[in-house]
């Protein structure tokens, strides 16, 4: 059962060994991620070098719940812009959340813009 939903930021961290990559390995495995911050994350892993296939098969091997994102998430993230435009948040940042939302669990992120970000989701910061 997923207990979180990872941001990209979050499984980036992971993948590279970065400060916080300890807090998304105890939860990883289950956790849940939209599809949306899947692709994020596989198109920055080859963004650094890393080949198509080995990153797809790093990212299965973490055994993550990948979520397909639905029209009630779509809107979700849409109606989130306004509270999150100031702090710099991204599409497949409000993606996340829309899934964290629909779902009511937790978003665990890297990313410290998010800290306080209002839009009923509880955020957790990885560092």
């Amino acid at each position: 059962m997923s207990s979180v939903v990872l941001d990209t930021s979050a499984l980036l961290a992971l993948v590279h060994g970065e400060s916080g990559a300890e807090r998304v390995q105890s939860v990883c495995r289950g956790a849940s991620i939209s599809t949306v911050n899947l692709a994020e994350a596989l198109a920055k892993m080859q963004g650094r070098g890393i080949d198509r296939r080995l990153a797809v098969e790093l990212l299965d091997a973490l055994e993550m719940t990948v979520c397909d994102f639905d029209r009630d998430q779509a809107i979700s993230a849409a109606s989130f812009r306004n509270a999150t435009k100031a702090k710099g948040l991204s599409l497949g940042d409000r993606c996340c959340l829309a899934l964290a939302l629909s779902r009511r669990l937790p978003a665990l992120t890297a990313d410290r813009t998010w800290r306080h970000v209002e839009v009923g989701v509880e955020i957790e910061l990885i560092r």
